[in-house]
């Protein structure tokens, strides 16, 4: 187990995805700057309801039990002078303990699952890898950049994941999935609803 930072969003990040975010509070550029300086990440967690801005010194946000442990893989100023990070999931981890430090930086003692092992595409699972590649047509997609492994059944699965409109506690239960057959089932029962056949 360790201690790490954490970043409690209402939306969710997986391994594989990808997110920007805009940075502007002192305890989180703090936390950036730390990352960027020692070559470490932090953790993205789901708040599940209310504010992230702590009431009282020892508040602590409504947050998932479990998250996704991110590296920060790009960063810029915006044009609103803002700092801009595009961060990545890497992997998953438990939350065992949760506090929040006197600057408002929230901390918790996780533990970090295994990454993921390359799991092979299944030909009955291709339908996954075209409604992804439809998606990073979209020009938003395409600023993204991704470099999708379609031969990593887990990386395609996650991929759709965060880049599908999904609501975000689906996506936070999708994240919670210890095997990709069931990660695989849950996604085509989704798409089916999103494409109007179930």
């Amino acid at each position: 187990m360790t201690d790490i930072p954490l970043f409690p969003l209402s939306t969710v990040l997986v391994p594989h995805g990808q997110m920007g975010l805009q940075i502007f509070e002192q305890r989180y550029l703090d936390m950036v700057a730390d990352c960027m300086r020692n070559g470490t990440g932090f953790g993205v967690v789901w708040l599940r309801r209310g504010s992230e801005v702590a009431r009282r010194a020892l508040d602590t946000p409504d947050i998932g039990d479990y998250g996704t442990y991110a590296r920060i893989i790009d960063f810029d100023q915006l044009p609103n002078g803002l700092l801009g990070i595009t961060i990545a999931g890497n992997e998953r981890f438990d939350v065992v303990d949760v506090w929040r430090e006197s600057n408002g930086l929230v901390k918790a003692n996780v533990e970090l699952a295994k990454p993921l092992p390359t799991s092979p595409m299944l030909d009955s699972w291709q339908s996954m890898v075209a409604v992804l590649k439809g998606l990073e047509e979209h020009p938003h997609v395409q600023n993204m950049g991704l470099n999708i492994d379609y031969s990593d059944a887990w990386e395609v699965a996650f991929s759709l994941v965060q880049l599908l409109p999904l609501e975000e506690s689906i996506k936070y239960e999708l994240l919670g999935m210890a095997s990709i057959d069931s990660l695989v089932r849950e996604l085509d029962i989704l798409l089916n609803q999103i494409s109007g056949e179930d």
